[in-house]
């Protein structure tokens, strides 16, 4: 079953070829996207300020795309092909990319952690030995995002590595102190991200939605919120709905998919997504939500447009 470690390797083996080819291919200030992204809305700048603020025409949700997902176009194509579909950010992406969805229009709603892509999950804040090298990296990386106007940074708790739950929202808890200082000033919403540890991601600490709140609570911040990843949750805990209301107030963004599988999220896998959009709706959620699927089909982009449909609620 692919992963978004996977994937990334395989996209940095390909970049080479693909070049030579020309390849075209939650509180209210986290939740409608910060400081920084208002900032360059009411400034006029950034990307496409009239189409941030408001709900889309089909929906109150506000769709973006992972390109991981993706690997096989590039970010402007995945822009373009977003615009037209009716999304509204292509995410977890770098620095140098910014450029291609700004001149799209779109934002990037959710950005790449910084750091070597092959151990951002594994590597993260519940060591304080990482925290040497991280809060360096995410103090740079908050400013970068900030100045392109985007909401949220991703991050990571790391693998347990034999270590326990408590001693890990110390430790994560003591990282991000260091980071979020910079953070609250640039209005940029760091979000730890839900994985499962039961298909994907072995190990990985911050797999459950309760552990993940306790962190939220400790680190006492307007701009530490979670990345509720509806796959990698109903691995482990289904409840999605429950979960989401009982924890919005927690909760800065979300991902999809399909279960299992992670594909499509239509009629092969155990999900209803439009019930989960609603919920999500229903909470007044005015963030956003990426679709993080690895399409199934050779038609991507159809795929792609179905999920939109299914989450245009």
């Amino acid at each position: 079953m692919p992963t978004r470690r996977e994937f990334v390797q395989r996209g940095a083996a390909m970049g080479g070829a693909l070049a030579a080819l020309g390849a075209v291919g939650g509180s209210a200030a986290c939740a409608t996207g910060g400081a920084a992204e208002q900032r360059a809305v009411s400034a006029g700048a950034g990307p496409g300020a009239a189409t941030r603020s408001a709900p889309t025409a089909d929906g109150a949700i506000k769709q973006s795309v992972c390109k991981w997902c993706f690997n096989d176009m590039t970010v402007d194509a995945l822009a373009a092909e977003g615009k037209r579909i009716g999304l509204r950010s292509v995410e977890l992406i770098d620095p140098p990319d910014f450029p291609d969805v700004v001149k799209h229009g779109l934002i990037c709603a959710m950005t790449n952690a910084p750091g070597d892509p092959r151990t951002r999950i594994p590597k993260g804040f519940n060591r304080v030995e990482n925290h040497a090298w991280l809060v360096p990296l995410y103090k740079e990386h908050i400013a970068k995002v900030s100045a392109a106007g985007f909401p949220n940074l991703i991050c990571f708790s790391g693998n347990r590595g034999g270590l326990g739950d408590d001693e890990g929202i110390e430790n994560c808890a003591k990282g991000l102190r260091e980071i979020l200082p910079a953070a609250e000033q640039a209005g940029v919403t760091i979000c730890m991200e839900l994985l499962n540890s039961k298909v994907n991601h072995p190990d990985y600490q911050c797999d459950h939605t309760p552990w993940g709140v306790k962190l939220v609570e400790k680190v006492g911040s307007e701009r530490f919120k979670l990345l509720y990843d509806i796959y990698h949750m109903q691995i482990m805990e289904g409840d999605v709905i429950h979960t989401i209301r009982d924890n919005h107030r927690h909760i800065a963004h979300y991902h999809t998919a399909g279960v299992p599988g992670r594909h499509e999220i239509d009629e092969s896998q155990e999900l209803f997504y439009p019930a989960v959009m609603r919920a999500i709706r229903d909470t007044g959620f005015t963030g956003y939500v990426a679709q993080e699927f690895v399409p199934a089909s050779k038609q991507a982009m159809a795929s792609l447009e179905d999920a939109y449909r299914r989450c245009a609620v």
